[in-house]
């Protein structure tokens, strides 16, 4: 038998002060099986840092050709493509020859960091290409405010996030690597 999906209820008051963006997002994420709680949390806060109108969730996990969270135009175009862990290079540039923009959130030690040293060169060349890195002990951290039920309130400036569930917050900071 399949195991099924978590449903987490999620609603997040994003206030970005470097977009001036002010909203609040009412959302239904579901966990793949073998998702942790931590890359649940992380798809979060890119959700939070690119959050728009036209940003949704994808299957992720569930299939090879899309993204964790993109951004298309009302025509089709995908304007924004997100990927989350430690892509291959091959992954990245089929997704460059699909969206105008790709972001890749790399988090955790050193798998990551092993990740970026191989392929910072070849990365390094490619257009259109953000990475960015949520350095240990962040992203476990960030799980500790992962439930069914997750009401956060986040404000972001540039690369410095200040989260909290009205318990506990967290001030992280993501490292731009390209």
């Amino acid at each position: 038998m399949a195991l099924t999906a978590t449903l987490h209820k999620v609603r997040l008051n994003i206030s970005d002060l470097h977009r001036h963006y002010y909203q609040e997002h009412s959302l239904t994420v579901a966990r793949h099986p073998s998702e942790t709680e931590t890359r649940l949390m992380v798809r979060l806060l890119a959700f939070m840092r690119h959050a728009d109108e036209d940003l949704s969730f994808t299957k992720g996990l569930s299939t090879d050709d899309e993204p964790e969270l993109w951004q298309k135009a009302p025509d089709g175009r995908i304007l924004l493509w997100v990927e989350l862990g430690e892509p291959s290079v091959k992954r990245i540039k089929q997704a460059l020859s699909k969206a105008e923009k790709v972001v890749v959130y790399s988090y955790g030690g050193r798998s990551a960091l092993e990740w970026w040293s191989k392929h910072q060169i070849e990365l390094g060349q490619l257009p259109r290409l953000e990475i960015y890195h949520l350095a240990d002990p962040q992203p476990a951290r960030l799980a500790e405010l992962c439930s069914r039920s997750i009401d956060l309130f986040a404000t972001l400036q540039e690369l410095d996030i200040q989260v909290t569930d009205g318990k506990n917050s967290l001030d992280l900071q993501l490292t731009q690597w390209r």
